[in-house]
C-alpha cells in the first residue's frame, strides 16, 4: 500500500460537496417537519375550513379543544365552543359553499389566514382569521371582518 495514491477527481469532489450542501439546506428547511409527529398546525387549520365546506361539525369539534374560544367584531368576545356552535356554526353553515384560502401563514402555535368565502347564494366575503393552537388542536379563533356592517346579514339573505 505504501506509495499508492488515491485519486479523487474535482467532479467527484464538487458533486459530493453539492450533495452535502443540498442535504444541509433540506434539513434546515424541513428537518423540523420530519422530526415532529402528527400534522402541522397549518394542516389542522386547513382541515378546519374543509370541515366548514363539508358541513362536518364532528370534524370541527375534533379539531378544536374543549376550552376553544371564538372572538369577532360581531359581539362575540371569547365565546365558548357550545355558544360558537349555536350562534355561528348552526346559523351560517347552510350558507357556506367554499373557501379560497389566499394566504396561510404559520409561526409556532399561531396561524393567520386570509380568505374569500363563496356562499351558496352566489355572494362572497373576505375575512382574516387568527388561530392559536395547543397540542395540535385549535384553542382560539379570532375573526376580523370589520364592524357591524353587512356581514352576516347580507351574506345570509337569499
Amino acid at each position: 500500500m505504501r506509495g499508492m495514491s488515491v485519486g479523487i477527481s474535482r467532479r467527484t469532489t464538487f458533486g459530493a460537496g453539492a450533495a452535502a450542501l443540498a442535504g444541509v439546506v433540506f434539513l434546515e428547511r424541513f428537518g423540523g417537519a420530519l422530526a415532529s409527529t402528527g400534522p402541522s398546525n397549518e394542516t389542522i387549520v386547513r382541515a378546519w375550513y374543509r370541515a366548514w365546506e363539508t358541513k362536518d361539525w364532528k370534524q370541527a369539534n375534533a379539531l378544536s379543544t374543549d376550552d376553544f374560544t371564538f372572538t369577532s367584531p360581531d359581539g362575540n368576545d371569547h365565546i365558548g365552543k357550545a355558544e360558537f356552535k349555536k350562534n355561528c356554526w348552526d346559523t351560517q353553515i347552510a350558507f357556506i359553499k367554499a373557501f379560497d384560502l389566499e394566504l396561510v401563514m404559520a409561526q409556532g402555535d399561531d396561524v393567520l389566514v386570509k380568505y374569500t368565502c363563496q356562499t351558496m347564494n352566489g355572494k362572497t366575503f373576505s375575512n382574516v382569521e387568527w388561530f392559536r393552537l395547543r397540542d395540535r388542536q385549535i384553542t382560539s379563533l379570532r375573526c376580523y371582518f370589520g364592524g357591524k356592517m353587512t356581514y352576516p346579514s347580507s351574506v345570509s339573505a337569499r
